[in-house]
């Protein structure tokens, strides 16, 4: 499967799971993953799950504009950027998002997150 293919693959069931069940996403995450989400650095699956499911928010909606990936490194990284809408539940207004991806490879031929960067894009 081509990177481009891949990336698409994981992008939609990222946020196809973020938006029905968060906790869902902590088979994504090992304990040496982390999260940067909006400037603050979170450590470990628990830890980013834990995060995750505590935002101040029940329901929300991704929108996906781009989806952007490059392989990185020897080991069969991959990088995926990904920028889109975040529709919140109430909420008039969508919210712009960027988010980062490193992905890496599983012994089982999946991928998993290593590095995660949220930024809402305030214009």
């Amino acid at each position: 499967m081509d990177p481009d293919s891949v990336a698409k693959a994981f992008v939609e069931h990222y946020y196809s799971t973020f938006d029905a069940n968060r906790a869902g996403l902590a088979n994504l995450y090992q304990e040496g993953s982390m999260l940067t989400f909006e400037g603050q650095k979170i450590q470990g699956a628990q830890n980013i799950v834990t995060h995750l499911t505590g935002l101040p928010f029940q329901q929300c909606q991704h929108s996906i504009t781009t989806v952007d990936c490059q392989p990185s490194g020897p080991a069969g990284g991959m990088l995926v950027f990904v920028s889109g809408n975040l529709q919140l539940a109430g909420e008039q207004h969508a919210l712009k998002f960027s988010q980062m991806f490193h992905l890496m490879p599983t012994p089982q031929g999946s991928f998993y997150v290593l590095n995660d960067i949220f930024r809402l894009n305030y214009a």
